[in-house]
């Protein structure tokens, strides 16, 4: 039986068909809640798939065919200007004569697209004749259908717009209405040319070898190679610990059990076994996410003084392999006693996915191609055990410092007036630098800066104010990544109001950072080894006592306590970003140097992208909340009280009505748009910008959302070339191109889009995800949100659509541009999160939206796309979309169906993440400009003993 229904799944509103395609009796009063004014609304071809999957033997006499029945579980495809048409048979399989009242369309998105008749359409090869006699209407009047006769008509479909033509089409059959629902997808050449010519398969997860196959048997020999080259081999003054994790708590994590030192929760007395515990679950998870990479029976291939693997997949899942990784290789037996040796060594490169791999002299020397394999890989642990450290280190620290709440005086900051040096400061940032230079230790102090306030002016003037006005004053600065720390460091020394000695200024680098990465302007200031001048160093004890002011990432800062820098010796720590860092990173720079006068400031914004986690359940436990939002959840920060927080709510960087949404949304309104009037481009082409007082357009596109090969990312084609039409637009009205940047949750969207624009419009455009744009802004920002279908698995439904529901992505994502925002996605879609559907109903109030026909406008709350989640909750969420059992993190932030979210907002992605350049001291470093960023976690280092690489800071710890 026929039966519509009006759903609401989860926040999304649209009109759902469910079909028996049997009959109904029109006297049935809740036969449709469809009106006879013809409209269908939305219907999904992927979540009401229904359309097609239905049982003849149940329908009744009369059978219906479907239209343009899905192939591969898509619409069939058309080139917009054309005309496709399907046969649709009506066979009466009773022994009585039936009538056939009418077929009509009963609606088609877009209007008007579809026809039917009763002649197959023209084709190029007909006669002029056929052509002329060639009728077709929106409806077909009665006829009689004799028993066992089959009738043949034709629905044809008029490629009118990009994107997803849908018709529902009505039989009256006596007093039976059966409807059939027809999809076609609509595509231009641009999108034809990104077609994957790989069917999807879904990657499976290697299934883990035992671990005895690895386990040396008594007598069995392992032969160590070398390790990667490092700069030299000077040894610490301090040496790392190895930090092993204890048995009896990895049995209570591995059997799903709740730690003792969890149980609570945090207090001011479990800080450090609580941490300690935190970051056990992030290494255990992190090691059975390597052990996806462990293969059998494999063939090394040779290169030069390296063996190579191939490992497919490689480039798009996290942890990824990375420069510094172990492999332990074993020739290949079927006999459990196989006493081989194994053979352990390291990766030297990654290239895309081919690994360069060095053993010991043996095993190449009597390598023959052909030779059989097992291997295993294990990361550097020392990224891990620096963590470690930094969280015993904590133990020693005020509780105060910690735990500000339970101070029992509270801190009143004397200032004084100055003059401000690098420019005209407004009045908060004023306040902000004034409360530093007054402070006297004691819990941090705060800048909180939301987009575009001015944060870095704001810690450069108060860097330059302490230099100058104070000379006994030594300034530790730091940054999540190196880009980030060169910036501060370039603000610092090109400002000419303050002459700064190039002896007093120190840019730490890791070992492994590429000489050629860095400005050379900048290359005063840094380090070199004394053998090798293209190799950046730690300087020693002696030298380094003699910089006011040390400038590095987080994890580069503990170099300095192995050379053995003491607590107390700086009187100023500027840790720039601290949201972007969990808790225990946080503490690297602070614990080893903190002292109770130690003045401690961190800068950055909580409600934009946080620390990436990849343990699910030390996220939910509070490792994915960083130091400074935790702080911010607490009195005094909470309340806003200038002597331990300043909120800086200037917004020099947007137009008015770029910032009002996210200012609503997050800021709790407080953000005042200062942009001057001063865009490089002026909206004044109504052609294109429906209102060029309103610079937030939103343009719908009903796609379709695909992946190819063994490749979990999702891709959309027609968002794809929706987003180059749209390029082409703007760079013919005269923008130039290194003003526009592109953002997508998803790693293939992005490739994507990057090989249309190399093809089409050969301009040097950034595309990225949210993380590469993070701290950026651009003249104009294309946002591409790709899904366009509810369901594509039992994760999605789950998790709904992954990034679309991630906050603080969102609010990265529409706070980078300057004149012009521009969303491109299924407006169907995105309305199921609370804050994409105030953006979708802010552009339709604005009079700016332009594209397909929307849906009901409706109010839609964070708990009605699943269970409510806190924004730290859902900040990097890895788990999104697709199946846990085969968890893959992508490099657009997400987890995508090896796990989903789309990253990316991350998940590219994930999503998900090197973005944000979380250092070339992250676990990998590469060339690709929109990789070399947050995506990537600090895995850590080797092997247990002796000296160990650091992939994080890319040198040996001693």
């Amino acid at each position: 039986m026929l039966n519509y229904s009006e759903q609401s799944n989860k926040g999304f509103r649209f009109t759902s068909l469910y079909y028996s395609m049997g009959s109904v009796n029109f006297d049935d009063e809740t036969r449709s809640v469809i009106s006879d004014v013809g409209d269908i609304g939305n219907v999904d071809f992927a979540n009401d798939a229904s359309c097609y999957n239905y049982d003849p033997s149940n329908e009744g006499p009369i059978v219906v065919s479907v239209p343009f029945p899905l192939v591969d579980g898509k619409p069939q495809f058309v080139v917009v200007g054309e005309t496709i048409f399907n046969s649709v048979t009506i066979e009466n399989t009773s022994t009585d004569a039936v009538t056939l009242w009418s077929v009509e369309i009963y609606d088609s998105k877009p209007k008007d697209s579809f026809t039917l008749s009763v002649m197959e359409p023209p084709s190029p090869g007909s006669d002029e004749e056929y052509i002329k006699s060639f009728v077709e209407s929106f409806s077909l009047e009665d006829r009689t259908l004799l028993p066992g006769k089959t009738l043949t008509i034709w629905l044809s479909c008029k490629a009118m717009v990009k994107g997803l033509h849908t018709t529902a089409v009505h039989f009256t059959v006596d007093d039976d209405k059966i409807e059939r629902v027809g999809f076609v997808m609509v595509e231009d050449k641009i999108s034809r040319s990104l077609t994957s010519n790989k069917p999807y398969n879904r990657p499976m997860r290697n299934k883990p070898f035992i671990p005895k196959i690895f386990s040396p048997n008594a007598g069995q020999k392992v032969i160590r190679g070398s390790r990667p080259a490092k700069a030299n081999s000077r040894p610490r003054k301090y040496r790392l610990l190895e930090y092993k994790i204890p048995m009896a708590i990895r049995e209570v994590i591995e059997s799903k059990a709740t730690p003792d030192s969890l149980v609570e929760g945090l207090t001011e007395k479990n800080y450090v076994p609580f941490f300690k515990t935190l970051l056990i679950m992030e290494e255990i998870k992190l090691e059975d996410d390597m052990r996806t990479y462990d293969m059998q029976n494999i063939t090394f291939k040779t290169k030069g003084r390296f063996l190579t693997l191939e490992v497919l997949g490689l480039a798009e899942r996290r942890p990824s392999l990375v420069t510094g990784d172990i492999i332990i290789a074993k020739p290949a037996s079927h006999n459990d006693h196989n006493m081989s040796p194994l053979y352990k060594g390291h990766i030297f490169r990654v290239e895309a996915e081919e690994v360069l791999l060095q053993f010991h002299e043996e095993l190449h020397s009597f390598h023959s191609e052909g030779d059989r394999y097992d291997v295993q890989f294990e990361y550097n642990r020392l990224g891990m055990r620096r963590l470690y450290q930094a969280l015993e280190a904590s133990g020693k620290l005020d509780t105060e410092f910690l735990f500000p709440e339970f101070s029992s005086n509270e801190r009143l900051i004397e200032t004084r007036p100055l003059v401000p040096i690098s420019c005209n400061l407004n009045e908060e940032q004023l306040s902000a630098v004034e409360m530093i230079l007054g402070c006297k230790g004691g819990p941090p102090y705060i800048v909180h800066g939301p987009p575009g306030t001015g944060k870095s002016v704001t810690l450069t003037e108060a860097i330059l104010q302490l230099y100058k006005t104070k000379r006994n004053t030594v300034i530790l600065v730091c940054a999540p990544s190196n880009s980030a720390a060169d910036h501060l460091l370039g603000r610092l020394v090109m400002e000419n109001a303050v002459n700064i000695r190039k002896e007093d200024v120190l840019r730490l680098n890791a070992t492994a950072r590429s000489v050629d990465d860095i400005k050379s302007e900048f290359l005063d200031f840094c380090s070199f080894d004394q053998e090798d001048t293209t190799v950046f160093s730690c300087p020693i004890f002696e030298q380094l006592i003699r910089y006011r002011i040390i400038i590095s990432t987080y994890a580069s800062a503990a170099l300095l306590c192995a050379e053995g820098l003491p607590s107390g010796h700086f009187t100023h720590i500027f840790l720039d970003e601290a949201a972007q860092a969990s808790e225990p990173e946080t503490m690297i720079p602070v614990s080893h140097f903190y002292r109770r006068n130690t003045v401690v400031v961190l800068a950055g914004d909580p409600m934009q992208l946080g620390p990436v986690i990849f343990s699910k359940d030390a996220e939910s436990y509070g490792l994915g909340k960083s130091f400074m939002e935790r702080l911010c959840e607490s009195k005094f920060y909470k309340d806003g009280d200038q002597n331990y927080v300043t909120k800086l709510v200037r917004n020099y960087r947007c137009h008015q009505h770029i910032l009002s949404l996210p200012s609503e949304l997050f800021y709790k309104g407080d953000l005042v748009s200062c942009k001057e009037d001063d865009t490089l481009y002026p909206l004044t082409w109504k052609d294109f910008i429906p209102n060029p007082e309103f610079p937030v357009l939103f343009m719908g596109v009903q796609g379709v959302d695909e992946r190819e090969g063994n490749n979990p990312s999702w891709f959309n084609r027609i968002e794809a070339s929706e987003v180059v039409d749209v390029i082409l637009n703007l760079i013919d009205k005269g923008i130039k191109s290194e003003d526009i940047g592109v953002i997508t949750p998803y790693r293939q969207q992005v490739l994507k889009i990057s090989k249309a624009l190399e093809t089409f419009v050969g301009s040097d455009i950034k595309v990225g995800t949210v993380e590469s744009f993070q701290g950026q802004e651009r003249e104009v920002i294309i946002v591409s949100t790709v899904r366009s279908t509810i369901k594509h698995n039992e994760t999605d439904k789950r998790h709904c659509l992954g990034f679309l529901s991630n906050p603080r992505r969102f609010n990265v994502a529409i706070t980078r541009a300057r004149s012009l925002l521009i969303a491109i996605g299924n407006p169907h879609i995105i309305c199921k999160d609370e804050h994409w559907n105030k953006l979708l109903w802010h552009c339709v109030d604005g009079e700016s939206y332009k594209g397909c026909f929307l849906p009901e406008k409706e109010e839609v709350g964070e708990g009605e796309c699943g269970e409510q989640r806190s924004y730290g909750e859902w900040n990097n969420k890895w788990e999104e979309g697709g199946e846990e059992s085969s968890g893959a993190w992508v490099p657009s932030g997400d987890w995508e169906n090896v796990n989903d979210n789309g990253n990316d907002w991350g998940v590219e992605e994930e999503t998900g993440s090197k973005q944000n350049e979380k250092e070339v001291e992250s676990r990998e470093q590469t060339s690709y400009d929109g990789w070399k960023e947050n995506e990537m976690k600090n895995k850590g280092e080797g092997e247990g003993e002796g000296s160990a690489w650091v992939p994080s800071s890319g040198e040996w710890a001693m």
